[in-house]
């Protein structure tokens, strides 16, 4: 019975269930490789339960689906680009907890939609000009791993610049997954206190939604893991980054 108390309380309309049930699932598709759609499962969790508090209703959801991701892609995983992004992006975890802690929703909200429309225009970018040779040393990872850590804090939208660091190693489909997986969990893993007992946007209360959430996650996965290779529609791509950069200017002025 506290179970479904618990759930009354969040107070959702049936079609916030259904967006909110439709962001678990594309997070399950994100995960398996099909990329490109991650930020719409942020904006959709924002315009439902707000900026920062969407942050930590996403993080375990994150956590579950890189725990499928790290077990299915596991063999491919490229450790030292791991080794190499990993402690610039804990120094930008750490500013983003500082800076995020501080700040009032509104301008939580402001630099969500810049990092989003940010994104949005660097993926057009390097979608036109997949040829561009990207710099591929410590500075640049140094560079890319704070801003991942700083944008993974402030509204888990690291993966964009994780991508064009990627771009760099030329690694192929399967290796990046991989290698992306590691990343994430482990960094996820290390934002999970700061949204506890800093930002206290983790508690028991969001645990039981996204106990409800998480099945979707998991078969979104699934689904994405067995048609991700048939995954290559250019258009497919565009329509996504037009309708998260559309969202990203409506959540800048709502």
């Amino acid at each position: 019975m506290r179970y479904l108390d618990i759930l009354h309380e969040f107070n959702l309309s049936g079609i916030q269930w259904i967006a909110i049930g439709f962001a678990a699932f594309v997070l399950g598709l994100s995960k398996s490789g099909i990329k490109g759609i991650g930020i719409i499962i942020i904006l959709i969790l924002a315009f439902v339960f707000g900026e920062k508090a969407s942050t930590g209703i996403l993080l375990p959801m994150l956590i579950a689906a890189d725990v499928f991701a790290v077990s299915y892609y596991n063999k491919h995983a490229q450790w030292s680009y791991i080794k190499k992004l990993m402690p610039a992006m804990v120094v930008g975890v750490l500013v983003g907890v500082w800076v995020g802690n501080d700040i009032s929703e509104a301008l939580f909200k402001r630099i969500m939609a810049i990092i989003i429309i940010g994104s949005v225009c660097v993926m057009f970018y390097t979608e036109r000009k997949q040829n561009t040779v990207v710099p591929n040393n410590v500075w640049f990872a140094s560079s890319m791993g704070f801003l991942a850590g700083f944008s993974t804090m402030i509204g888990n939208l690291a993966g964009p610049i994780a991508n064009i660091y990627f771009l760099a190693t030329r690694l192929p489909k399967n290796e990046f997954i991989g290698t992306a997986a590691w990343l994430f969990f482990i960094i996820n893993v290390f934002k999970l206190p700061f949204h506890f007992f800093v930002w206290h946007t983790v508690t028991v209360d969001t645990l039981v939604l996204n106990s409800v959430l998480i099945p979707f996650v998991v078969l979104g996965f699934f689904l994405g893991a067995y048609v991700v290779k048939l995954i290559s529609n250019v258009n497919y791509r565009r329509f996504i980054l037009i309708v998260t950069a559309v969202g990203g200017v409506v959540m800048l002025f709502r």
